[in-house]
């Protein structure tokens, strides 16, 4: 993602799953990021009105787009609390997901914020 001035530059974090950045060095750990959001199963509303016109079987776009913009929440949030407390970067980023009384699902975005070694010029 390419910033469209110095200032936004300053707001990007880098997030990645493995445990390191390559090709750079991880001067502090700044602990725990998260983001969570609740979403009510909630499917009534997406459920086509007749049955017979439901898939069974392959991909339902509509409950995949559901599921996407709960995560792109969920991450968007842990993004603005690495931001708060000054973070470079987010390692080990993970998604989990729990179904609370079958009616909600908490979708968490999680990471270890880190700060990484500026270069020098």
């Amino acid at each position: 993602m390419k910033a469209k001035n110095p200032n936004q530059m300053k707001s990007l974090v880098a997030v990645t799953t493995g445990n390191e950045i390559a090709g750079q060095e991880i001067v502090r750990y700044l602990g725990i990021v998260r983001g969570i959001t609740l979403r009510t199963t909630g499917l009534e509303h997406v459920m086509p009105k007749k049955l017979g016109s439901f898939k069974f079987f392959g991909n339902v776009p509509e409950i995949m787009n559901i599921c996407e913009e709960s995560r792109k929440m969920a991450c968007e949030k842990m993004l603005m609390h690495a931001r708060q407390i000054g973070a470079d970067a987010v390692i080990a980023f993970r998604y989990d997901t729990t179904t609370i009384n079958k009616s909600y699902n908490e979708i968490l975005a999680y990471g270890t914020a880190v700060k990484i070694k500026k270069e020098s010029t």
